[in-house]
């Protein structure tokens, strides 16, 4: 098997309240390895979404540490953190946080020029990625005249533009009717699969989570299966 992409290692994250210290997760530990799609399944407020963002480095762990295809990564400074998100990781949240003065395809190209893709290389990328998402017609909508199930295949096109190798998606349907979920659902997965990434979607749908390689829940801050 490959060398995984993410790996979490007796990962600790607290936060200190005014009444207590607050432990979200406790040695979680974690591996995916390239073209696994890993589904997270938990109650609200189990720490999911912290889980994400310490994965995602946009956390720092207060123990333990993040691996970012075997390099330690949590505990890096944070231009470090911030290229080895740019290169490696690609996120989609339950909001599209789509910029509502820029087209749908200017919102798949920036974060590429952002990493130092030429515009023409980035629009191409984007122009594909919109193509199979069913959105080459709409490419020149802004977010206000697209549906909300438009939005959300143009932030998941804009996760995918800079071809990271790790996908993280938190409750990326949560926000859409039961039809429309389902459909962009098939196009996440589809669009992971092809592109090969590893990927931990969030999700309170045992539906969607049974299409996915594996379950794994957060039991006293701690990873386990599902």
């Amino acid at each position: 098997m490959n060398s995984p992409v993410l790996e979490l290692r007796g990962v600790a994250r607290r936060y200190a309240t005014e009444a207590a210290t607050l432990t979200v997760l406790d040695n979680a530990n974690l591996t995916l390895h390239p073209g696994e799609i890993v589904a997270l399944v938990a109650p609200s407020g189990t720490g999911k979404s912290t889980l994400l963002h310490v994965a995602g480095l946009l956390e720092r762990p207060d123990a333990g540490e993040v691996y970012i295809h075997g390099t330690p990564a949590g505990t890096q400074n944070d231009d470090t953190r911030t290229r080895l998100r740019r290169e490696t990781i690609g996120f989609v949240y339950q909001f599209h946080h789509l910029l509502p003065e820029f087209t749908a395809l200017e919102n798949v190209v920036l974060p590429q020029m952002a990493a130092g893709i030429a515009r023409r290389v980035a629009e191409a990328r984007a122009q594909d990625l919109l193509a199979r998402f069913g959105l080459a017609s709409r490419a020149e909508h802004r977010p206000g005249k697209l549906s909300g199930g438009e939005q959300q295949r143009v932030a998941i096109a804009r996760a995918l533009a800079n071809k990271p190798r790790l996908l993280l998606a938190d409750e990326p349907t949560g926000n859409l009717d039961v039809g429309t979920s389902g459909r962009v659902f098939d196009e996440l997965l589809a669009q992971t699969r092809a592109e090969g990434l590893a990927a931990l979607i969030a999700t309170h749908n045992p539906e969607l989570a049974a299409r996915m390689d594996r379950v794994v829940t957060l039991r006293d801050g701690a990873v386990v299966a599902g």
